[in-house]
């Protein structure tokens, strides 16, 4: 499955010697993309050797046996060396481009002064989307691609109030928790960033396609360091992950079992010096094994978007609330930029009356009731007809929520 206007890719072919390349390119970034396009050559490998350079683009002038002094291996020697970097890189370009993509190198203005702090920054960039939300502040909302009912209702619910407070939501649109995490930012009417384990023209998994379209519709972005075509290997993932700590300013977990890759995350985000934040979860839970053990080794405890607020960087803090002032100002009167709700998220302050309260009573956070569950429940009290009005009242109003084969679950 792909998105609309861009396609896989098969293996390169030469390009046309007499077809130009599109704008923006330049000899610098074209090398960029040539290294990144070589096998043989990670990130740390390439970063050190354009160190060695006046400029990336000096590496199409260097002679066999200035290439090896890089030390690269012989066959990525030999591919630069003839030329064929250069010829790959072109062609990758005009298909990025012709399809409505961009390429975004390490030495572009716009690439994110976060990310250049990890230790193995990608050289390269594919981006289908708003590129310039990679300068914003944004938070990484990661989990299980299993959740429960209370872990995937914490992660849109946080993910929604933040995003109204200006903070970009980051995942990685997996199943559970990421896929969560970018409808709360997009229930928010809120830009989001999926970082990508695949090509971008590549959707995974195959039932996130509708989510990869609302994601680009709501002015969000989608990212990855794999050219056109790349499927989803395996290793992808675990390297994929780095990139979602890297831009953010912090972490958040919501659910993660034992050997989750949640972990991966989580120790990139320590290594690379960024705050982790944790949604405790339910003791006899699988899934809260792992935010449960980070807050137990230091992760804060995230109950509301306040628990995240509070402990952000002031830096971050003054430039999201400049942020907020300046969208309520060009919002006006009428603009509810300015004025995002004290609790954005599934649940309205609105007064309950007995029925529904009785009815919300009965539900939990973490665990759903079945509708003939609910009735049989409160049958002493409320007939069926009260229980049905009640629980469409109480969806309406967000503070339940409807999972699939009428089973109900409290949303906070």
């Amino acid at each position: 499955m792909k998105l609309p206007s861009l396609v896989k890719s098969g293996s390169p072919t030469a390009p046309a010697a007499a077809a130009p390349l599109p704008a923006p390119w330049t000899e610098d970034r074209l090398a960029w993309l040539a290294l990144s396009l070589t096998s043989g050559l990670g990130p740390r490998r390439i970063l050190q050797a354009v160190e060695k350079l006046d400029s990336p683009a000096r590496i199409f002038q260097l002679a066999l046996t200035e290439l090896e002094s890089l030390n690269f291996p012989a066959a990525a020697v030999r591919f630069v060396a003839e030329g064929k970097a250069r010829a790959e890189a072109e062609e990758e370009w005009k298909r990025v481009y012709a399809e409505g993509g961009s390429l975004l190198t390490y030495s572009d203005d716009d690439y994110p002064e976060r990310l250049k702090e990890i230790y193995d920054a990608p050289p390269v960039l594919w981006i289908r989307g708003d590129r310039s939300l990679l300068a914003r502040p944004s938070l990484a909302v990661i989990g299980t691609r299993h959740p429960t009912p209370y872990g995937a209702g914490m992660a849109e619910m946080l993910s929604r109030d933040l995003s109204h407070r200006g903070l970009v939501i980051l995942s990685g649109m997996a199943r559970g928790i990421d896929s969560a995490a970018h409808k709360g930012a997009l229930a928010a009417k809120a830009p989001t960033i999926a970082v990508w384990g695949t090509g971008i023209d590549v959707i995974y998994p195959k039932e996130n396609k509708s989510l990869a379209e609302q994601i680009l519709l709501g002015g969000g972005a989608i990212v990855s360091e794999y050219r056109l075509g790349t499927y989803p290997a395996p290793a992808n993932f675990p390297r994929r992950n780095r990139i979602l700590s890297g831009i953010s300013v912090g972490v958040l977990v919501v659910e993660a079992g034992e050997t989750s890759g949640t972990r991966v995350t989580a120790r990139c985000a320590l290594e690379q010096n960024r705050d982790v934040f944790a949604v405790p979860g339910n003791v006899t839970s699988k899934t809260a094994w792992g935010p449960n053990t980070l807050i137990k080794q230091g992760a804060r405890l995230v109950a509301t978007w306040e628990d995240v607020w509070e402990d952000l960087p002031s830096q971050v803090r003054i430039q999201l609330e400049e942020q907020l002032a300046a969208e309520s100002g060009s919002a006006g009167a009428g603009g509810s930029a300015s004025n995002p709700p004290a609790s954005a998220s599934l649940v309205q302050d609105l007064p309950l009356v007995p029925n529904e309260n009785l009815v919300l009573q009965a539900l939990h956070q973490d665990e759903a009731l079945q509708l003939d569950e609910i009735m049989e429940k409160l049958e002493p009290e409320l007939t069926s007809s009260e229980v049905f009005t009640a629980l469409f009242e109480l969806e309406l109003t967000g503070r339940i929520r409807q999972l699939p084969g009428k089973n109900y679950v409290r949303s906070f």
